[in-house]
């Protein structure tokens, strides 16, 4: 398993859908991409599908192998098989950073999220997400506050890395 991905930001987005990747996130998008050598444009894959998602997943090469590693074990023919081959197949935008650190946000992914002139970036492990700001703090922001209110004041995280779940 590649390196993770940490952090987040704020970038602005250009009239063209370009926006700079964070430097951090070039680093581990160069260490999870097999094929890129010293002066290539690391790989990646955006995942735009799913009418109740309000992002974009992108996916560094090893994670988006990964995937297709599990989709190709269930059986062929198979509902779960067909619905996760449209998501991650057919949803899914093949691209790269370019010269300058920037990814190049195609009109229809752009308006999936109702993406403007900004973009936050929030690390997921080996995948990030590409969020409109507004949108990431009414909904992401909500449900975190909402999930941590249903916890007892003096809850410790830390406990679930210990595969223990707190009462």
């Amino acid at each position: 398993m590649g390196r993770r991905f940490r952090g987040e930001s704020h970038h602005k987005v250009d009239g063209k859908g370009r926006v700079s990747i964070p430097a951090s996130f070039r680093r581990v998008l160069e260490a999870s991409d097999p094929n890129w050598r010293d002066g290539d444009n690391p790989e990646l894959v955006i995942v735009y599908g799913d009418h109740r998602r309000n992002y974009l997943e992108c996916y560094t090469m090893e994670a988006i192998d990964e995937v297709d590693a599990k989709i190709d074990a269930l059986p062929r023919g198979s509902m779960e098989r067909k619905m996760l081959q449209r998501l991650f197949h057919g949803q899914s935008l093949p691209t790269s950073v370019d010269e300058t650190g920037r990814l190049v946000l195609p009109a229809k992914l752009r308006q999936k999220i109702d993406l403007d002139n900004e973009a936050f970036f929030i690390a997921a492990g080996d995948t990030f997400q590409i969020w409109k700001p507004e949108t990431y703090e009414a909904e992401e922001l909500a449900k975190t506050e909402e999930w941590l209110d249903e916890l007892p004041d003096d809850f410790d995280p830390l406990v679930y890395l210990d595969g223990v779940k707190g009462e």
